[in-house]
C-alpha cells in the first residue's frame, strides 16, 4: 500500500544558477580547492545535542557478563537520561532549520549550536519517524546564516558534492565526494518507505541530519545514513532529498504538527524481467499493480489492476518507494499525471492527491483495566485505519491498531483482524469492549491474520 506526503512549498526550491558550473582552470583557482563554497556554507551547518529521558530495567546483575541474560527485564523501571549528538542545517533566517527524527525524536531538550559558538535552544515543530526528518525552530533565531534548497529532480549522478556535518563529535568537518546513484530505495534505512541520494562523500556517525550541497552551495540532500558492517564509512553514503525536505518546511509553516501524507489505496511491485514479458513489455520497468482499495483515488481516475504505472509527473518510478517519493512532491490536493501500460497501450491519466478517508467512523479505542486484555487497542477497518497497518488493503472488521504489552505476550499482533470473541461475531469496536469486559472464566478469540485463521485460547 502506498502512502505519501505533503504539498505546498514555502521555502522556494532555488532556481537554476546562471553562470555554468566548471572546471577550475588556472593555478590560482585550483589553490582555493573548495574553500570558498566551504565558508559560505558551513556556517549554516550546526552542531545539535539533544536530551531524552527513558525508563531503564534496573538489575543487581545488569554488569555482570554471564548472569544479566538471565534476568532482562528484571527490576523497577527508573528514569535513565539519554544524550544524542547529530548535525542540522538552517533553512531560512527566522530559524526552521532540518535534521534526522533519530537525532530528535522523543526529545526533552534540544540545544543547537552554530560554527560560530552561538547557541539556541529548539523546540521540534514537525518529525515523522517513517521519514526518519525532524523540522526544528530556534528559540529567537533572526537574521541566520541559511542554505537554499536545490530541485533534487535535476541532480545527476557524477556530480562533485560535499558534506558537511560532526562526525564523532570531533566539530564541524567537511568531506568530498561525488553522488554515486539515485533512485536508491529500501537499503539505507531497511524499510521500504526510503528514497535516497547516494554518495560516496564520508559520513560518519555525527554526521546525522547535516548538509549534502552541490558546487553551487546549495542543498540537495540531508545526510541520514551509511551502508556499513563496522560501523565507519564505507564510501556507501544516503541522503533525503531536498525535495522532501521542502514539503516538511511547507507542512511546518503551515501549522502541521505531524507530517500528512497522500494516500494511494494500491499495492504493487516492481517489475522484473519475467514480469515484463507477460505484460508484454519491451523492457522491465514500472510498478504492476496488484490490488486497490475501492475508494483509492486511482482507481477513481481509471487505474485497474494489472496495469503497470511507469512515470510520476514524468519522472519515471521503478519501486513502490518511488511511486510514493513523487506522489509527496505533489502533495496533498494537486493534480498528478501518471503514465501507465495496459495491454500494451500506453495511457496518462490525472489523480488529485488526497488522504485516506475516515469513513465509517474508525470509533478506536483502548481497552481498559476493567477488561480481560487492558492496553489492547482496537478500531473499525477504514482507509485511515489501514493506511496505518501492514497487510491487505480491503479489510473489513475490527483491527488491532496496538496489542499493548499483556495483548503482545497473549499472541495478538499489530494488523489482526478480530472475528468472533466466544463464538460472538465483531463487527464495532464496542463489541469487542463488550465482549472482552465480563468473558467468563474461558477466553477464545478466532483472528484472520495473512489470510489464515488463528485461534487464540485462554483460561481467565
Amino acid at each position: 500500500m502506498f502512502r505519501t506526503i505533503l504539498t505546498i512549498t514555502a521555502i522556494a526550491l532555488a532556481a537554476p544558477v546562471a553562470a555554468e558550473t566548471r572546471v577550475p582552470s588556472s593555478p590560482a583557482e585550483i589553490s582555493l580547492g573548495f574553500a570558498p563554497l566551504v565558508k559560505q556554507a558551513a556556517p549554516a551547518v550546526v552542531n545539535i545535542y539533544a536530551r531524552r529521558v527513558i525508563e531503564a530495567q534496573q538489575s543487581p546483575f545488569a554488569d555482570d557478563p554471564f548472569f544479566q541474560q538471565f534476568f532482562k527485564g528484571f527490576g523497577t523501571p527508573r528514569p535513565r537520561v539519554q544524550n544524542s549528538l547529530g548535525s542540522g542545517v538552517i533553512l531560512s533566517e527566522d530559524g526552521y532549520a532540518v535534521t534526522n527524527f533519530h537525532v530528535v525524536g522523543m526529545a526533552t531538550e534540544i540545544r543547537v549550536v552554530m560554527a560560530d559558538r552561538r547557541e539556541y535552544n529548539a523546540q521540534v515543530v514537525l518529525a515523522d519517524q517513517d521519514a526518519d526528518l525532524a523540522i526544528l525552530q530556534l528559540d529567537g533565531g533572526k537574521g541566520l546564516p541559511h542554505l537554499e534548497l536545490r530541485d533534487s529532480d535535476e541532480v545527476e549522478v557524477g556530480e562533485l558534492v560535499l558534506a558537511i556535518g560532526n562526525p564523532f563529535g570531533v566539530g564541524q568537518t567537511v568531506s568530498s565526494g561525488i553522488v554515486s546513484g539515485l533512485a536508491r530505495s529500501g537499503i539505507a534505512t531497511g524499510n521500504e518507505r526510503g528514497y535516497f541520494i547516494q554518495t560516496d562523500a564520508p559520513i560518519n556517525p555525527g554526521n546525522s541530519g547535516g548538509a549534502l550541497i552541490d558546487v553551487n552551495g546549495r542543498l540537495i540532500g540531508i545526510n541520514t545514513s551509511i551502508l556499513s558492517r563496522s560501523g565507519g564509512s564505507n564510501g556507501i553514503g544516503f541522503a533525503i532529498p531536498a525535495n522532501l525536505v521542502a514539503q516538511f518546511v511547507s507542512q511546518a509553516r503551515a501549522g502541521e504538527h505531524s507530517f500528512q501524507r497522500p494516500w494511494a489505496g494500491m499495492a504493487g511491485q516492481p517489475v522484473d524481467g519475467d514480469l515484463a514479458g507477460s505484460l508484454g513489455l519491451a523492457v522491465p520497468e514500472g510498478i504492476v499493480i496488484s490490488d486497490m482499495h475501492d475508494q483509492s483515488p486511482f482507481k477513481a481516475a481509471g487505474v485497474e489492476v494489472g496495469d503497470v504505472i511507469t512515470h510520476v509527473d514524468g519522472e519515471p518510478v521503478n519501486s513502490p518507494s518511488e511511486m510514493l517519493f513523487r506522489m509527496s512532491i505533489a502533495g496533498i490536493g494537486n493534480a498528478t499525471t501518471i503514465r501507465l501500460s495496459r495491454d500494451g497501450d500506453t495511457r496518462e491519466l490525472s489523480v488529485v492527491m488526497s488522504q485516506a478517508p475516515d469513513e465509517p467512523p474508525a470509533e478506536e479505542v483502548t481497552l481498559g483495566d476493567d477488561t480481560a486484555v487492558p492496553g489492547l487497542r482496537v478500531a473499525r477497518a477504514n482507509p485511515a485505519v489501514i493506511a496505518r497497518l501492514p497487510g491487505a488493503l480491503n479489510v473489513e472488521g475490527v483491527v488491532v491498531t496496538d496489542p499493548g504489552p499483556l495483548g503482545a505476550r497473549a499472541g495478538f499482533r499489530l494488523g489482526d483482524v478480530l472475528a468472533q470473541i466466544n463464538g460472538q461475531d465483531m463487527a464495532t469496536s464496542g463489541d469487542v469492549v463488550r465482549a472482552l469486559t465480563d468473558p467468563g472464566r474461558r477466553l477464545r478469540v478466532d483472528i484472520l491474520r495473512g489470510g489464515q485463521r488463528v485461534t487464540l485460547q485462554f483460561r481467565l
